[in-house]
């Protein structure tokens, strides 16, 4: 009796470790099926390691700007084209990682999991992803951007929806440089500025010390600034573009007044800077929908008034992302919800069929975002001029990031006020000069594009 109560026990022992083993391999599979599947090994999809099969990528509005066709990956007509979605849309060997034929190789490949990829198999297509994306407009961005580097991005900040996107250098996919991996001019190339880039601000970043200070301040609107060229802090010096005199709060951010926004980080204090900057995303790992951003980085200085001062104004250590302060800039044009720019319209398979819901990347105080729109409008009709963005109803702030050694950055970030194009932008021109000069005229011309195309 003892030994046949034994041997049940072993053979129950037997089976639940079975049962167990069977559990844990259907939540591998669950959880990695797709990426088994989709392994540059399966030949189905990939010839020595690029794809050759896999769906469609669309953008809006129905151009293919990646197919399979006789087991070759296809590409659109024109090579500037070519060029100015290359990191959307990813080259074929996943080197750009936040490509989307990287990204969403899952879905490209139509991977199922009841079937796995047996459809890919049958017919050498997969499952079609549709972007956000307007391709036209990505080419006219790049052009603007000229012989620059650097990144411009457009979405619609009621919405979410990424509808430019552009990072520089790129290159043809059609005709890789040989010494793509060696030449100088191609430093970066594979990584895409818009979500995994960061930049010192410059004075765009005057935005979010004006936050923290209609939040901070009681009396920041009847406070008068002296600036003469320069702040002394009592420690060191702030520098200034100009010598504005006796302006006011609404005033320095027209002038973009160095001396002004030194003294209102240094009234403000460390302390309550940053915490405004960490409300509105600093110093945290953020996504924008599946795609994972570089952390924008603020970290002013609690020893050094002259450090903290720059800071303020956007120099020192404070770098930002151009996806996360695309999202911010959203947040003031939306009444405080800055949704979070996303790149897909819809997913084959793995994924929403039927659209995607929007999330909420950045957060501010309804009234601080609407006075904020006020300020901004305010700098566009009495500094630059409604001239400089003709039918747009533009708000926005330039910045002059510099940079050791080199020229400085051209910054520009903005939104539309009309109602019928919401669209917010951020352009970065690497060693352009003034912010007032190519980033905004690269702004400009993109918007131009959207007006001209989508507005009836």
């Amino acid at each position: 009796m003892k030994r046949t109560v034994k041997r049940a026990a072993v053979l129950y022992a037997l089976v639940i470790f079975f049962l167990g083993g069977v559990v844990y391999l259907c939540v591998q599979f669950g959880m990695n099926g797709p990426t088994w599947a989709t392994s540059k090994m399966n030949k189905h999809i990939y010839s020595n390691g690029t794809v050759v099969n896999a769906g469609t990528i669309y953008d809006y509005n129905g151009v293919a700007l990646a197919e399979s066709k006789n087991n070759k990956r296809v590409f659109p007509e024109g090579k500037t084209l070519r060029k100015a979605i290359l990191h959307v849309v990813g080259d074929t060997s996943g080197v750009i990682s936040t490509g989307t034929h990287n990204l969403y190789r899952d879905n490209l490949s139509g991977y199922s999991y009841v079937s796995g990829i047996h459809n890919l198999k049958r017919t050498n297509k997969g499952s079609d992803i549709k972007l956000n994306i307007d391709s036209e407009a990505c080419k006219v961005a790049y052009e603007a951007l000229g012989d620059y580097n650097g990144t411009a991005l457009v979405y619609n900040y009621k919405t979410g929806q990424l509808m430019c996107s552009v990072s520089k250098p790129s290159y043809d996919v059609n005709n890789v440089p040989e010494d793509l991996r060696t030449n100088e001019k191609y430093e970066g190339v594979f990584l895409d500025k818009a979500v995994s880039g960061i930049y010192t601000p410059g004075s765009i970043m005057k935005l979010v010390t004006a936050v923290s200070a209609i939040e901070n301040i009681p009396d920041i609107y009847s406070q008068t600034f002296e600036c003469d060229g320069e702040y002394q802090t009592g420690d060191g010096v702030v520098q200034c573009n100009g010598e504005h005199g006796t302006i006011t709060f609404q005033e320095a951010l027209n002038q973009s007044c160095n001396c002004a926004f030194a003294d209102i980080s240094i009234q403000l204090g460390a302390t309550k800077l940053l915490n405004t900057a960490n409300s509105l995303g600093f110093n945290k790992r953020l996504k924008a929908k599946e795609i994972p951003l570089t952390m924008s980085r603020f970290n002013p200085s609690t020893s050094s008034k002259a450090e903290l001062g720059w800071a303020g104004i956007g120099q020192s250590t404070t770098y930002i992302n151009p996806t996360h302060y695309l999202a911010l800039v959203g947040a003031i044009a939306n009444g405080g919800i800055g949704y979070a720019p996303d790149r897909i319209n819809s997913l084959g398979l793995i994924g929403d069929l039927t659209g995607r819901q929007t999330e909420v990347l950045v957060k501010m105080n309804p009234e601080t975002a609407n006075a904020l729109k006020k300020m901004m409008r305010t700098v566009v009709t009495d500094k630059y001029g409604d001239d400089r963005f003709p039918d747009l109803q533009m708000c926005g702030k330039t910045g002059t990031a510099q940079i050791d050694g080199k020229v400085s950055n051209s910054v520009f970030a903005g939104f539309s006020q009309r109602s019928d194009l919401p669209l917010a932008v951020i352009v970065i021109a690497e060693n352009a000069g003034w912010g007032s000069g190519v980033a905004s005229n690269v702004a400009n011309a993109v918007l131009q594009y959207f007006l001209e195309n989508y507005v009836r």
